[in-house]
């Protein structure tokens, strides 16, 4: 079977995204090709089929469109079966005491415009991790994330529904002016996130 993705004029790290997806649905002769408008996202198509050890290919029809098409052979199946991991005998997959710490609304320095879409990229490929932080804190910046209108509101609130702890500094809600405006998670304190910052068996700051 032909499977099409239509990922134009999506930010990564969607492209990947929604291939993945397809892709778990195919069976060996299947194909998907993938519709992208930028050489980044055709590279990051690529190195993923690499990882998979799938057969693929790019074209580039226009200056703003591309074409990835990646295949599952026999060969390909067979290989990323060969290297897939047996699953640990654990009741939960999901790494205990892993903190993703969110210090502002930007990811990375320099652009802010450029800042502010690369962080909302990242908790969006957050929520499409299989293993999944057990807590989120937001502080100093990374506050404003998790208000009323924030461009990553709809990924947090659908962090929390998993069950990832949402946590947010209620004296940086307080002096950005926002503590009415907290729409998913809980209000916390610097010694709460202390605590947590320091029984965390990973942190992670982007």
């Amino acid at each position: 079977m032909q499977y099409q993705v239509n990922a134009m004029g999506k930010p990564c790290p969607i492209p990947v995204v929604e291939t993945k997806k397809v892709l778990a649905k195919m069976t060996a002769g299947d194909s998907v090709t993938v519709s992208v408008d930028n050489p980044i996202a055709v590279q990051n198509l690529l190195k993923m089929a690499g990882q998979k050890q799938l057969a693929a290919e790019s074209r580039t029809l226009a200056s703003d469109h591309y074409e990835v098409v990646l295949a599952l052979t026999e060969e390909s199946l067979a290989a990323a079966q060969a290297a897939e991991p047996a699953p640990a005998c654990i009741p939960d997959a999901r790494a205990k005491g892993t903190v993703v710490v969110l210090a502002s609304d930007e990811m990375g320095s320099g652009d802010p415009v450029l800042g502010k879409a690369l962080m909302k990229a990242f908790v969006y490929a957050l929520t499409e991790q299989d293993t999944l932080p057990d807590t989120i804190l937001l502080y100093n910046g990374g506050a404003k994330l998790s208000v009323e209108g924030a461009a990553t509101l709809a990924d947090l609130k659908l962090l929390e529904s998993q069950g990832v702890e949402i946590m947010t500094c209620g004296t940086c809600l307080n002096h950005y002016g926002l503590t009415e405006q907290l729409a998913v998670g809980s209000v916390t304190n610097m010694y709460a996130i202390a605590e947590k910052l320091m029984g965390a068996a990973r942190v992670i700051r982007p």
